[in-house]
């Protein structure tokens, strides 16, 4: 910019109306170098001396998008005489700066604050509140909110409708939620005493955002109940505030709620957007609904919302635990520019499905393409090598990572390695891998190393580690169960009777198993030995079909994975009843011969189901598809996809 062109008075005569009119100078700026030239110019001719010129340089150092807080703290520094739009500008800088630059600090704006007030020169004004009520939140300053609460009263600022908003937004984010919750519905008395709220839009869209806020306030206290409640008091919504309810119930676990808010959600007015897309497909996957998850896709395709990184690798992951893994590919393929996430998404998936041959091919793309590996990356890459028993091509994968990239690994990979080697039966060495650790295992790594004594039948370690398990985790079940498992497998039961007598003195119980199938887009759960479904009689007369079929091929229980010392035929039944088996009975009774059949468990299949269900796959003439705590298994034909490696 050339200083001798910067002033022309005419123009700044011609629009007095606002400040910014008078100095088009500074309008002009494109970057924080003509800034400079434009102040060295009004410090050289004195015009640094008029409030509204000095409040300008001010205001673009600070909020436009070429912004130097530093410069900015200088400029507010060396004003003689400040005036409230400049202590407001300042003060708001402060607060609205990027969280990840390091220069800004929202705490400073409270002490510049202070200072105003401590000043008194300048009273702060109804603009002056709603930032410092934005900075007590971004810090959690509840007791200095509070405060200033109280000087918004004394000022009678209280019922301006930005400054009550923001202390609604404050207590929020501070996890006062009684006081946001009565700060509401005082102000939804004051408005509607005003007696035109009807008529007001922009300020019942105001109110709804502040309903949405309290909600996803709750939400984020892990209250649902008093989210939900709200939610439903609410007699206008927006998209977010469906939205905040559906990345609620999926965040904290509670897949079928989210799924059942989506479906209302289609039922009404409001159409979802990409958020809603986002938030819904977790709880999808999870879920294994799968015919839900290709509406949300061609959803997203009819309403041209773009499948980018986020949307793509939350597809990806969706058909990769619904059980499409073609799909998931396909969805990848079609991505421009994939990034990190989206090659994780699809590595991820692949390894999930056994598909460690292909999981490798992509690493190895993903390589040639120039896109830098993450740490989450390497995680799938080793999962996959674990769940194909490539050892030697896993130990590979992990030195490259630690000596040639640089990473640290995490806990994460240390437990993939500990997996890897004690599902191949290299126990000792898993072991010693654990030992040689430079951080502490958690109880995730010494798990896996059980799951491997068990799956090795090695007593005296399993006895070891799940001693390790239960003084780490004292109440959790997953050692009680493993060991019980050992045991039982070699007819212990005097030794299966102390474990569950431990059990009951410590007040801990199993996690039942739990199975999901979806049809015609509705999710059916099935628990152990359940009969609580409208269709009970029909599926248990197709369970004792199936058990017929199954025996005049050969079949035999192996009741070994009945933890109980019952006889034989109690344990065979014991069997016939497991959650994914019901799971199933209801899917051949519900569908079209062929039709393939997709089955989502909490739990890792027993070692009978497993072998059941490829028989079922033979008998029947269906693939079937069962997704586990740990992986894939595609039955087809008497086969399946593990290679009965899991």
């Amino acid at each position: 910019m050339n200083p001798t062109t910067i002033y022309n008075s005419t123009a700044a005569a011609a629009s007095p109306t606002h400040p910014s009119s008078l100095f088009p100078q500074i309008t002009r700026c494109k970057t924080m170098r003509d800034l400079h030239q434009v102040h060295a110019l009004f410090v050289k001719t004195g015009r640094i001396n008029d409030p509204l010129a000095a409040a300008e340089i001010l205001k673009f150092c600070s909020l436009s998008t070429h912004r130097d807080i530093d410069y900015a703290r200088k400029v507010f520094r060396q004003l003689r005489e400040p005036n409230c739009f400049s202590w407001n500008t300042i003060i708001r800088a402060l607060t609205e700066s990027d969280e990840n630059n390091e220069t800004s600090d929202p705490l400073e704006a409270l002490f510049l604050f202070a200072e105003m007030v401590s000043d008194g020169t300048v009273l702060p004004n109804r603009f002056t509140f709603p930032s410092v009520l934005k900075a007590c939140a971004r810090t959690g300053k509840l007791l200095e909110g509070e405060q200033i609460h109280g000087l918004a009263v004394k000022f009678g600022f209280e019922k301006d409708e930005f400054v009550a908003s923001n202390l609604v937004r404050m207590s929020v984010m501070c996890g006062a939620m009684e006081k946001a919750q009565f700060l509401l519905n005082k102000m939804m008395v004051e408005f509607e005493n005003g007696g035109n709220l009807l008529q007001d839009k922009r300020r019942i869209e105001g109110n709804i955002v502040l309903w949405n806020v309290i909600i996803d306030g709750y939400v984020r206290v892990g209250d649902l109940r008093a989210a939900r409640e709200l939610f439903d008091k609410m007699s206008q919504r927006s998209v977010i505030s469906w939205n905040v309810m559906i990345s609620g119930y999926a965040q904290k676990g509670y897949f079928k709620e989210a799924i059942e808010m989506f479906r209302l959600m289609q039922m009404g007015k409001l159409r979802p957007n990409y958020v809603t897309l986002v938030s819904v497909l977790p709880a999808i996957s999870r879920l294994g609904a799968l015919e839900l998850g290709k509406w949300v896709h061609l959803y997203a395709k009819k309403k041209e919302i773009e499948i980018d990184d986020v949307l793509g690798s939350a597809l990806i992951d969706m058909y990769s635990k619904c059980g499409s893994i073609e799909k998931a590919v396909q969805v990848f393929e079609r991505i421009s520019k994939p990034n990190t996430i989206t090659w994780s998404a699809i590595i991820g998936g692949l390894a999930m499905h056994g598909k460690a041959g292909d999981a490798l091919d992509y690493f190895s793309r993903m390589e040639r393409e120039w896109v830098t590996p993450s740490d989450v990356v390497y995680i799938g890459v080793l999962s996959a090598c674990s769940h194909a028993g490539l050892v030697e091509e896993g130990r590979l994968v992990f030195n490259h990572m630690v000596n040639v990239v640089g990473f640290e690994p995490r806990l994460e990979h240390y437990g993939c390695m500990v997996d890897l080697l004690g599902r191949a039966g290299l126990l000792k060495e898993a072991e010693e891998f654990i030992f040689n650790m430079p951080i502490t295992p958690d109880d995730v790594i010494w798990k896996a190393l059980l799951g491997a004594c068990k799956m090795h039948g090695n007593i005296e370690m399993g006895d070891r580690v799940a001693g390790i398990l239960m003084n780490m985790a004292p109440r959790d079940s997953g050692a009680y169960v493993a060991l019980s498992n050992i045991y039982a497998s070699s007819r212990d039961w005097e030794s299966v009777a102390r474990v569950r007598l431990k059990m009951k003195e410590m007040d801990v119980r199993k996690d039942p198993g739990c199975s999901w199938i979806e049809l015609d887009g509705i999710v059916h759960e099935f628990l152990v030995e359940d009969d609580s479904h409208p269709r009970a009689k029909e599926i248990h007369s197709m369970l004792q079909e199936i058990a017929e079929q199954m025996r005049s091929v050969g079949y035999k229980p192996d009741a070994r994975q009945v933890l109980l010392n019952i006889d034989e035929e109690e344990k065979e039944s014991t069997l016939y009843y497991h959650s994914e088996r019901l799971a199933i009975a209801f899917g051949l009774i519900s569908t079209g011969p062929g039709t393939p059949l997709r089955i989502v468990k909490n739990l890792r299949v027993c070692e009978d189901c497993h072998y059941s269900v490829k028989l079922i796959s033979k008998i029947y003439k269906r693939e079937i598809i069962v997704r586990d705590r740990k992986r894939f298994h595609h039955f087809e034909n008497g086969s399946c996809s593990c290679m009965d490696y899991w």
